[in-house]
Formats: structure tokens, C-alpha cells, sequence
């Protein structure tokens, strides 16, 4: 890439003002409050557009302090540049009520779409925060922030592991952790709803069970009763038949019948007649005996069959309904016993419900394996990114070691970039941290760093823009740093207060545009 003109319409203190820059390297002098710095906001805004705060933050943000003094509604500008062998016009304005961009293609006029994504496309994928930590060097700004460092793992990972940066890594991870999310929320949607429908059939069995309990006491009650009527009626059918000749002929109402006592008494005298002495008279109380036990029984009997009177009130005055008819017993106990299959029936379903709930069910099986494959996934990318991490480590170090040998005149050959951007200089073989150089010495670390990166990260080149970079550098590492420059870049942009650098290009012999 390369910025060919900024027609700036009206942007802070600047109006109507047309800088036209060429390749190699442009020196933009100007003193203190000339607006260099508002030019070279100007560019940014350009490139990735300018949004306006809110609330509190919208006081001090860039759209307020770049905000043009006179006409604030006429707040627009424009950036000609060429990338990919076309030239573009890119026009914006930044006004808050009718704010808007142009992208068009001056050599076939296509009209392209910024918001679509358009301008993005044509920049490589130029990001507004690889911009500031990479080519863009604002004042007393050297130092690049940690999103670097983010970047530069993802484009570890993106190179590595696909072998084009286009992929990007960082937004696999994350869709890959979203899917996880996903699946981990359905599978607990989907214990939850198993839990509900168990408690909801460990009810039902609870309410089925005590109904079963309640019908096999009916079903046992109603078999007791009927077993006793049974009886009953038993006895009643074998009284009959029970009965001897003697029965036959004794009437009703007498307890023996009085022929009876005559043939016992005949009985005894014959044998006490007949029998010899001593004999008997053991025989005849032996017989006299038996005769008074059988009286005895008789009278026992009798008494027990007779009801007395309040046995015969008490069956009067009972309910009538109490007299469960045998019939209704027997109807009720196919009733109990038919309910009671059918509730057991329904208790076994009951059951198997809950056995085949406890079951892992293959969609179950299918959650944990697709949850099982995301993590594994995961678990790979990290490990993928933590590997390519040490060879772009390697490879950056190499890179910004070569660019910090040619700045320092060889004084420090090695520059180990650390995690978070920690670096060391190597120095006699000694490994000095950052921290203890002078600070020309660590905003040179800072650019070798920048470029270093910037050559990794950007399959394009885009023009380096350095904003009064150089107030700690002096004269011998100035001049290797702008003939590194010069050889290295295409376009380089160097805003300046001073002339140290007029003067050292000329030194050097080496072409600028002055403006």
C-alpha cells in the first residue's frame, strides 16, 4: 500500500489543505502546534473511521478534540492511495448527523462498500489495532501495547497451523469454546428435563403403590369376611346331616328324651344282675358313669343352641345393611381384584419408565461425545498455538535482532522478545533487560520491535508513519535507523519538529520529499 494524497476538507485545525506524498521517504516539517500530529491522526481516521464517545468519554475522545474549529458541521476529508496495483479514492465524513464513506476504484470507477467490508479487503485486513502497534508511532507512544502481543499469538497459531494467515486461529477458539458452550447446555437441558420427568413418575409409582397397598388390604378384609361366611354357611348345611335316629325322634323342645334314661337304667341293672360278684359292681358304676357323661352333654348342647333373650333382641334391633349379603361380597372382591391388576399393571410401567430413565440413552451418548470432541479440539488448537508460539518467537527475535544490530552499530547483536513483549538485550554475552538501558537505547528496542513485527503480521506493506519518534535518538543511531528505513521501505512518513533529520538525509544522500 501506498498513501498517494491527503485532501484534508476540514479536520481539527486544519482546512482545505491538499499534501501530496510520495514513495521512498516524505519529511513533513513543521514547529510545534503546526498540526502534524492532527495529519497524522487524519490518516488513521482515514483508514478505520472515527466514532464518537458516549456519555462522560464522548468529552475528551478523538471525535471532540479533532472536532474543526470553525464550521464543526463540515467535518470530512479525503485519502487517495494505491494497493494491490489500483488506485483508490477514499472519501468520509465525520459529521454526527450525516456521517458516511466513499470507497471508489479510480481506474475502473467500481464503487465499493465500506461498511460491507470492502476497504478492509483492500488493506489485507489491516487492523486499527495492529496499525497503532505496528507502523503507526505516535508521539512518546513507542512503546506498543499488549494487544500486540495477542495478535502476534493468533497469527502464530493462523500461520503454523494453516499455513496462511487468512484463518484466523483466535475466532476458531472462540467458536469452537461457543459450540462447547452450546452443547454443555443443551446436555444439562437435557438432565434437567430427565430429572423432572423422573420425579414426576417417582410421584405417580408413590401414588400407585399406596393404592395397590389400600386394595391388597381391601382384597385380604374382603377374603377374611367371605371366609367366615363360608363357614357359616357350612356348619348350617352339616347340622343336618349330623343328626342320629335318636335326633329324629327326640322332640324340638326336649334336651333328652326320657326312653333314653330308661334303657340306661335297664342297662345298669342287667349288668349288675347278670354279672358275677365281685365284677359287678365295678361294671355297673362304670356303665352308670358313662350314661351321667352323655346326659351331660346332652344338657351341654341344648344350652348352647338356645339364644337367650338379649341375643334375640340384639339381632333385632341390627342394621339391616350390616348384613352383607355373600352375593355383594363376592361382586366386591372381583371388583378389588380386577382394580388391583390394573394398578399393578400401571406400577410395573411405572417402573420400567424409570429403569430405562436410568439407562444412558444414545443421545445422551451422542451430547458427551460431541462435548468429548470439542474439548479435544480445543485442547489441540491450544497445544498448536503454544508450539508455533516458540518458532514465530524464534523467528521475531531473529528479525528484530537483525534490525536492532543495524540501529546500534552492532552494539547489541541479540533481542529476546519475551512473553507479554518482555525483551532482553544480549550484550557480551551478558542478557540485560530493557528496564536498565538508557531511553533512547529502549525506544529503539520499541521500533525494532515494531518493524519486526510489522513484517510478520502484514503480507502488504504499508508506509511506516513516525510522529517526532526520534527526540531520544541521537545523531549516530538516528542516521542508522533512517538508512535502515530508506532500504527497507517502500513509503515511510515522518512527521518532525526539527531539522536533525533534513540534515542527516542529505547526509546520507538519501532522496525525501520535504513538505
Amino acid at each position: 500500500m501506498r498513501i498517494k494524497e491527503l485532501m484534508v476538507k476540514n479536520f481539527g485545525k486544519i482546512k482545505d489543505k491538499n499534501v501530496a506524498l510520495s514513495d521512498g521517504v516524505n519529511l513533513l516539517y513543521g514547529e510545534n502546534e503546526s498540526g502534524k500530529s492532527t495529519l497524522h491522526t487524519f490518516i488513521k481516521c482515514m483508514l478505520f473511521g472515527l466514532e464518537r464517545g458516549r456519555g462522560r468519554a464522548s468529552a475528551n475522545d478523538t471525535f471532540s478534540t479533532y472536532e474543526p474549529w470553525e464550521n464543526p458541521n463540515y467535518y470530512s476529508g479525503i485519502l487517495k492511495f494505491e494497493s494491490g496495483g489500483k488506485s483508490f479514492c477514499l472519501s468520509r465524513n465525520f459529521d454526527r448527523y450525516s456521517r458516511s464513506a466513499e470507497l471508489i476504484c479510480e481506474d475502473d470507477g467500481e464503487e465499493l462498500s465500506v461498511a460491507d467490508g470492502d476497504l478492509e479487503m483492500i488493506l489485507g485486513g489491516l487492523t486499527r489495532a495492529v496499525y497503532d502497534n505496528t507502523v503507526s508511532v505516535g508521539q512518546l507512544k513507542a512503546e506498543p501495547g499488549q494487544t500486540l502481543a495477542a495478535e502476534l499469538k493468533n497469527y502464530a497459531s493462523n500461520y503454523y497451523a494453516a499455513g496462511s494467515s487468512d484463518i484466523n486461529m483466535e475466532k476458531a477458539t472462540g467458536a469452537l469454546r461457543a459450540r462447547l458452550r452450546e452443547q454443555e447446555r443443551e446436555a444439562k437441558e437435557a438432565l434437567e428435563e430427565k430429572h423432572r420427568k423422573r420425579e414426576k413418575i417417582e410421584l405417580e409409582a408413590s401414588y400407585v403403590w399406596r393404592d395397590v397397598h389400600r386394595l391388597e388390604g381391601e382384597r385380604e378384609r374382603i377374603g377374611e369376611e367371605l371366609e367366615s361366611r363360608r363357614k357359616k354357611e357350612r356348619e348350617r348345611q352339616e347340622e343336618p346331616e349330623n343328626k342320629g335316629v335318636i335326633d329324629e325322634l327326640r322332640p324340638n323342645k326336649w334336651r333328652i328324651h326320657p326312653v333314653e334314661i330308661v334303657l340306661f337304667a335297664v342297662v345298669v341293672v342287667f349288668a349288675f344282675a347278670l354279672i358275677p360278684k365281685p365284677w359287678n359292681y365295678l361294671v355297673a358304676i362304670i356303665l352308670f358313669l358313662l350314661c351321667g357323661i352323655y346326659v351331660w352333654n346332652r344338657m351341654k348342647v341344648d344350652k348352647r343352641t338356645v339364644k337367650t333373650e338379649p341375643e334375640i333382641i340384639l339381632e333385632e334391633i341390627t342394621p339391616e345393611e350390616e348384613k352383607i349379603p355373600l352375593e355383594k361380597l363376592r361382586w366386591e372382591m372381583n371388583h378389588v381384584c380386577e382394580e388391583l391388576r390394573e394398578k399393578q399393571v400401571q406400577y410395573d410401567n411405572l417402573r420400567e419408565q424409570l429403569e430405562e430413565l436410568d439407562e444412558v440413552s444414545s443421545m445422551s451418548r451422542e451430547q458427551e461425545r460431541n462435548i468429548q470432541g470439542v474439548r479435544l479440539a480445543m485442547e489441540r488448537l491450544s497445544e498448536l498455538a503454544a508450539g508455533m508460539q516458540k518458532e514465530l518467537e524464534q523467528k521475531l527475535d531473529d528479525r528484530a535482532s537483525e534490525i536492532m544490530s543495524e540501529i546500534t552499530g552492532c552494539r547489541y547483536t541479540k533481542l529476546v522478545v519475551e512473553d507479554d513483549l518482555h525483551m532482553n538485550l544480549i550484550c557480551g554475552g551478558r542478557k540485560i533487560p530493557v528496564e536498565q538501558v538508557s531511553r533512547g537505547t529502549i525506544e529503539q528496542t520499541y521500533f525494532a520491535l515494531r518493524m519486526a513485527s510489522a513484517g510478520l503480521l502484514h503480507e502488504e506493506e504499508y508506509p511506516v508513519i513516525l510522529d517526532d519518534t526520534f527526540v531520544y535518538y541521537d545523531d549516530v543511531r538516528l542516521k542508522n535507523t533512517l538508512r535502515w528505513l530508506a532500504e527497507n521501505k517502500k513509503q515511510v512518513i515522518i512527521f518532525t519538529c526539527q531539522k536533525r533529520e533534513e540534515h542527516i538525509l542529505d547526509e546520507l544522500g538519501i532522496k525525501y520529499r520535504k513538505i
